[in-house]
């Protein structure tokens, strides 16, 4: 389903609205034609080394990705009772967030012949290795498919070598061998990289059926790749329109007149801010459908922009905090911070022009302070909700602004998908940083590596007892 584009309306962010905390219309004026040098620069790199996403919503790379995954799933959905989804970080977000997006909140507690568009599987995504959410969920799916033949295991890791996702599909694979035997390889899919690594030796040794994690595409950029259209298309989500909407919303940020390109607006605002010691940048949706959202948007800020040396290797600390609210109910639990507290945030509201299905307030209470809700509806409430938060701000002076979704739906999720990525590239290059490395997250994982005895990695297991040694700090 086609719908109009996304708008983004950032008159609450200029200082005729907020005061001196806010940015002049003349600075964006004067900033454009730097904006328009850096929107030729992504042009220029766009489908090369780690910019490879950008390709993704267009053929070649689109068509292949479409017509594997439909394949799979035509072979794998009408039988299928349980999607367990095994992957962690970028691997698990943006499955998340286009389930939580797109398919009713209560999907898994529907009978199957009530789930939207023909239905599908329950999704479950573990995108931890907490013991509790782990066993629960295996333990729910052998529950309702004994013999776990309608269960399929959806395994995603380029490398195979991920410690959480290893685990996981180790236990996964072990309870799929206990209960089908040798055939038990028909009911996993494994999305890896197509040529080499572990889980690409595993998946050949042993049979699986595998889509690509497309090379020179991270695993924050990967949602519009099988990584997050596989368990979408399973769950009846429309992909081609999913990145339909991204191929519109890429052209609208390739446009060379800045005032007119969304992506590099609120690059520049953000960045800008920043600078300006507004280093909090808070993802607020007037949407629960919309929230999980603002936890892939999370990931994409911090890891790509929080980087401690620039492309010169000077120290630098860049970066600004992603934080994610939910209107209305952070109304009643961070608004008092963010309007009394320190004014070290930028706030990134987002609204929706008509819900998917509207409940009204009914008539008849017949009390006189209340009768003013009497005959609405929870979506006029919500928005009045969002108008008065957005007001509330600007009377504080707190810059923000807002994305607006005409509706919720797969092409208008995919426009907010490729935006981002695509702001997040400019805001790398108005750090001078490169967005597409993690060299913090390493530490973490070679350090988990020598604590659970992974051969060679005895000195970081000796490194961390030597750091983390008993003290008596302990109350």
């Amino acid at each position: 389903m086609k719908t109009a584009p996304l708008s983004i309306e950032f008159a609450n962010c200029l200082s005729d609205r907020v005061g001196s905390h806010g940015l002049a219309a003349t600075d964006l004026q004067d900033a454009a034609p730097h904006l328009s040098d850096l929107t030729r620069q992504l042009d220029s790199t766009r489908g090369t080394g780690w910019e490879r996403w950008r390709d993704l919503p267009f053929d070649p790379m689109r068509s292949e990705h479409v017509t594997a995954v439909k394949k799979l799933v035509r072979k794998l959905r009408d039988d299928a009772e349980n999607l367990v989804v095994l992957g962690i970080g970028g691997s698990a977000l943006g499955n998340i967030a286009l389930q939580a997006a797109l398919n009713p909140p209560t999907w898994n507690l529907m009978k199957r012949k009530h789930r939207p568009r023909g239905g599908g599987p329950r999704l479950f995504v573990l995108d931890n290795v907490d013991p509790e959410l782990v066993g629960s969920v295996l333990d729910e799916v052998r529950r309702s498919d004994k013999r776990l033949r309608k269960t399929i295991i959806n395994v995603i890791s380029k490398s195979g070598e991920t410690a959480e996702t290893a685990a996981q599909f180790m236990i996964a694979r072990d309870m799929l061998r206990k209960a089908l035997g040798k055939g038990y390889a028909k009911n996993v899919v494994a999305v890896t990289d197509p040529a080499k690594g572990t889980m690409r030796s595993i998946c050949e040794a042993e049979g699986y059926a595998t889509l690509p994690v497309p090379e020179g595409v991270g695993g924050r950029f990967s949602v519009l790749s099988p990584v997050g259209l596989f368990s979408a298309a399973m769950c009846g989500i429309d992909i081609n329109a999913l990145l339909d909407g991204a191929a519109i919303m890429d052209k609208r940020c390739s446009n060379i007149d800045a005032l007119k390109n969304p992506a590099a607006v609120i690059a520049w605002q953000l960045m800008e801010f920043a600078r300006r010691g507004k280093n909090n940048h808070v993802m607020m949706p007037y949407s629960n459908a919309l929230y999980l959202l603002a936890d892939w948007y999370r990931q994409l800020w911090a890891e790509s922009l929080g980087k401690r040396v620039n492309r010169n290797g000077d120290e630098v600390f860049a970066g600004a905090t992603p934080i994610k609210a939910l209107g209305t109910t952070d109304q009643h639990s961070q608004v008092q911070l963010y309007r009394e507290g320190p004014n070290d945030k930028v706030f990134c509201l987002i609204e929706v022009g008509k819900f998917n299905q509207e409940v009204k307030v009914p008539r008849g209470l017949k009390v006189e302070n209340l009768k003013y809700l009497e005959g609405s509806t929870l979506g006029t409430l919500i928005n009045a909700e969002k108008r008065a938060t957005e007001y509330a701000l600007v009377e504080s002076q707190r810059p923000n602004f807002t994305i607006r979704f005409p509706r919720i739906t797969a092409h208008a999720v995919g426009q907010f998908i490729q935006m981002w990525e695509i702001v997040t590239a400019y805001a790398g290059l108005m750090l001078n940083i490169d967005a597409y490395d993690q060299p913090a997250v390493e530490t973490g994982k070679v350090a988990t590596f020598g604590l659970m005895g992974r051969s060679g990695y005895e000195d970081w297991r000796e490194k961390v007892e030597r750091a983390l040694q008993p003290t008596e700090y302990v109350v």
